[in-house]
């Protein structure tokens, strides 16, 4: 079975992260694969050095009918069972006569239309709901397919809170998130004007830094907040903070949601989509409205004061992450599905 995947995306999002973490763990089950990803891109060099056959020269063409004749010409030479395609902008690389003699996969992390995957004949969404939004939009049940997503975290100790300039004493939150608009930060450092003793870790790059930045002096918090630029160390953040915060106004999942399970960290989010779907008020974390400052420190506040609390959402949590999203067995359910497309091409 090989499988060639095409990540054309340029950011270091969640897509990216996951797509990376699955061909990583693909790649140790010996799964032969080929990869198609930016040849700047901080992880393509990461899949490279665990030993993944890269190929960026189709992408290092600016023509958009440039690039798509290079992959057509890779896939005739690596003759893949299946070509899986990661968002979109993949999508949109691959020809209808490339889907012709290959079962080309369309992978959703997001509501996107299905007219950008025409030439996919199987879809997976990352959560049910994008599934079910896939067959609204008229793709039939048989061509959808849901796979969750699974936490990739390092095994590092935690993180020294002096190393950030944090009292030991502080409750920390963390966010782990792109600084962007709808991952409503603002409402985030609206919600703890009034919390003194709580700091907060900013992970994560965007386009509003300086925005969030402006916003934290003119609150007067500047000084309980850290931003910390893009990191790779998640797992030492986690460990290091006292309750994780995902105050998305948009959200399609969220993997961190599975990161502060998986680390027993509590967990207090905006009921965006993804939360919603998956995070029980009070069962299994806390949920919050969208862009209630107040709202989001109530719930803030609930975990940090209440220890039967705080104890019941950590360990409902883990057990929710164990029962489904493991690495092991996500990973288990690509090689399943792989297997079957495989064999349904051998069979014809």
């Amino acid at each position: 079975m090989r499988i060639l995947h095409i990540m054309a995306g340029k950011d270091n999002g969640g897509a990216e992260t996951y797509s990376t973490d699955v061909m990583l763990s693909l790649h140790q089950a010996r799964i032969d694969q080929c990869v198609v990803m930016q040849e700047k891109a901080l992880r393509t060099s990461v899949l490279a050095k665990a030993g993944l056959r890269m190929k960026t020269e189709p992408l290092r063409y600016p023509l958009h009918s440039w690039r798509r004749w290079q992959i057509r010409r890779l896939i005739a030479r690596e003759k893949p069972d299946i070509v899986h395609c990661w968002m979109r902008r993949a999508a949109s690389l691959v020809s209808a006569s490339d889907a012709k003699t290959r079962t080309v996969v369309g992978w959703f992390g997001d509501y996107e239309n299905v007219r950008h995957f025409s030439h996919c004949a199987r879809l997976v969404g990352v959560t049910q709901d994008i599934v079910d939004h896939m067959r609204k939009s008229g793709v039939s049940e048989t061509r959808t397919t849901y796979i969750p997503t699974f936490p990739s975290i390092d095994d590092s100790p935690a993180l020294d809170r002096a190393t950030l300039n944090t009292p030991k004493d502080a409750t920390v939150l963390l966010t782990l998130s792109r600084l962007h608009p709808v991952k409503g930060l603002d409402t985030l450092l609206h919600s703890i004007k009034d919390i003194p003793s709580c700091y907060l870790w900013l992970a994560g790059e965007g386009p509003i830094r300086k925005e969030l930045e402006n916003l934290s002096r003119q609150l007067g918090i500047a000084e309980r907040v850290r931003f910390l630029g893009w990191r790779t160390d998640r797992g030492a953040l986690l460990r290091a903070a006292d309750i994780c915060v995902l105050p998305s106004r948009y959200e399609p999942f969220g993997t961190v949601i599975l990161e502060a399970w998986a680390l027993r960290i509590p967990l207090v989010a905006c009921d965006s989509a993804g939360p919603a779907a998956y995070v029980h008020d009070g069962v299994n974390g806390m949920l919050a409205p969208i862009n209630d400052a107040a709202g989001l420190a109530k719930a803030i506040r609930s975990v940090m004061g209440d220890g039967a609390l705080r104890q019941k959402i950590v360990a409902q949590g883990h057990n929710d992450y164990h029962s489904r999203y493991t690495r092991e067995a996500v990973t288990q359910r690509w090689i399943d599905y792989y297997r079957i497309l495989a064999d349904k091409n051998s069979s014809v």
